[in-house]
């Protein structure tokens, strides 16, 4: 098993209108996800010049705990809507301290 900490970046771009309703529903999954095993950190960001465009910063201590978090209920839900509330495919970055 891998257990290198992992660093994960999820963009989202908000449909037209559905702004203020996908960044309520990313703050949502703040409080469980910190909860869960081996999340390091989990912060919500959004462009300064652009309310549609959000991202989360995730660390986790492995891949594994990072796969496990997308089988959770809260997680699943959120892709469920996903076309609803996304102008775009959510995009999914994996990233590696180096330093």
């Amino acid at each position: 098993m891998n257990t290198k900490q992992v660093t994960l970046l999820a963009t989202f771009k908000a449909r037209p209108g559905k702004e203020a309703e996908l960044r309520k529903t990313l703050l949502a999954l703040i409080p469980p996800t910190r909860k869960e095993d081996g999340c390091i950190d989990y912060d919500l960001h959004v462009a300064t010049d652009d309310p549609s465009k959000l991202f989360f910063y995730e660390n986790w201590t492995s891949k594994a705990h990072l796969e496990k978090h997308g089988e959770t209920p809260h997680l699943q839900d959120l892709v469920k809507r996903l076309d609803e509330l996304c102008a775009e495919p959510l995009q999914l970055t994996y990233w590696e301290k180096i330093g």
